[in-house]
């Protein structure tokens, strides 16, 4: 106790605990907690750069090892598959083996949920990517990419993302697997990819203006450098996907080669546009049930504050992503064919069946009947993994209140990829890291 002063009387002073921390402190104490934050990071970047093949990297080569003992021959092209409109035949069974080239940001997310219920009900035996829910991506497929791998190891379905390599991919799958993939209309794609993945790619940083996919556009060769870190994102991502050179020109002489021998690997090829139209051909094709392909639209993105391309700028997107667009024409063209062979009529007459189906497990499954903003999901296990920076993708809540003939299956429809593939045994540790320190960093 000491006397403050004249006529004031005696007053007691705070003890040395009760007093605030020195500024210096506080200091040191927050530059403590960044350099080990800055630690962390780079351990986990390191970690990174590790496990990712590099992007320029030679491609490995195209012919199988010979001293492996693979589950079936890689032959240069599968064995041809029934024709629309007779694999449903009587006598047909129903395919267990499908290698999905799983492209970006074309609803390939829905189409996995399909294959992981149906490989789940039926026990099949999954290839998994080690730590991470890809194989190795932007790097090529190798088959020692696969959890578990040994020679001679033999697998139902494949269906992560990947950077294609056919023989590689065909020695891990029985001789009579299924080849699908899906793609979606280029500049449509390219706008997609551009606000999910910009955080990700240096290029789009410094890029001027609010809107910086229009500034992008309107002179990409001033922005874009085909080396820099993640740029496959910003030009043909369909064809990068799909293991060809992604700098490649529509009219080079080596595209009608490519074209074709993508004709011959790939058995079916759906389009994002017709989603419905494509899983009536899938049904057809794999000899499965209705039941097996009705779905809920995944990994949808929040309807953007920005318009989306119209006129001159979708034009522009088309030219600038000139490849996919010539891929995509080609493969529109064939699907339409396919449509014709299945028949127009009963095209309209299974699609308005999976529509109805569709609908009544909407009214079943869906709380509010819509996809919702992840911040109003309920249930953390239902939150879909979100861009960096932004929460832009929808998700769902449950309805409380689900009889017991449907409560599984609602769940497993409606739940997210990084966690169904979790359920189902693979290992995430290192997706699982990131997304700890995004969250701690609140990215």
């Amino acid at each position: 106790m000491v006397q403050s002063g004249k006529g004031k009387g005696w007053q007691s002073l705070p003890k040395a605990s009760e007093m605030p921390q020195p500024k210096k402190k506080r200091w040191e104490s927050m530059a403590k907690g960044l350099v080990l934050g800055a630690l962390f990071t780079s351990f986990l970047l390191l970690l990174y750069s590790y496990m990712v093949p590099p992007l320029h990297a030679s491609q490995a080569s195209m012919t199988p090892d010979t001293t492996a003992i693979s589950c079936s021959p890689a032959p240069a092209d599968p064995p041809a598959k029934a024709a629309a409109g007779n694999a449903s035949a009587a006598g047909c069974a129903p395919q267990h083996n499908i290698v999905f080239l799983k492209t970006h940001k074309t609803g390939s997310s829905t189409l996995l949920n399909i294959l992981f219920r149906f490989g789940e009900k039926h026990g099949l035996r999954f290839a998994f990517p080690k730590g991470r829910n890809d194989f190795g991506y932007p790097g090529w497929f190798a088959r020692d990419l696969v959890r578990g791998y040994k020679p001679g190891a033999c697998f139902n379905i494949i269906a992560n993302h990947m950077r294609f390599q056919y023989d590689e991919v065909r020695a891990l799958v029985p001789p009579d697997a299924t080849f699908i993939t899906v793609l979606r209309d280029p500049a449509r794609l390219f706008e997609s990819s551009f606000h999910y993945f910009g955080a990700v790619v240096p290029l789009t940083w410094t890029l001027p203006g609010p809107d910086k996919l229009t500034s992008f556009l309107r002179d990409p060769d001033r922005y874009y450098d085909p080396a820099a870190i993640n740029a496959h994102y910003l030009r043909n991502l369909l064809a990068f996907d799909l293991g060809l050179d992604s700098g490649l020109e529509a009219g080079s002489a080596r595209v009608p080669e490519l074209l074709a021998q993508l004709e011959r690997r790939f058995h079916l090829v759906l389009l994002q546009e017709y989603f419905d139209e494509s899983l009536v051909l899938l049904k057809d094709l794999l000899c499965w049930r209705l039941e097996d392909v009705l779905y809920f639209k995944l990994n949808a993105r929040r309807r953007s504050a920005v318009p989306r391309l119209s006129g001159s700028l979708y034009q522009r997107a088309t030219a600038w992503n000139g490849l996919d667009a010539l891929l995509y024409r080609h493969f529109n063209h064939s699907f339409w064919r396919r449509v014709d062979g299945f028949g127009r009529q009963r095209m309209a007459r299974e699609v308005a069946a999976l529509r109805r189906a569709n609908e009544r497990l909407r009214r079943i499954c869906i709380d509010g009947g819509r996809p919702v903003d992840a911040t109003a999901i309920q249930d953390a296990a239902m939150q879909p993994w979100q861009p960096l920076g932004v929460k832009s993708i929808l998700g769902y809540n449950l309805k409380k209140t689900i009889g017991r003939q449907h409560r599984q299956l609602c769940r497993r429809m409606l739940t997210p990829e990084l966690q169904y593939l979790q359920e189902l045994g693979a290992d995430l540790w290192i997706t699982n890291l990131w997304k700890l320190l995004r969250d701690f960093l609140h990215w």
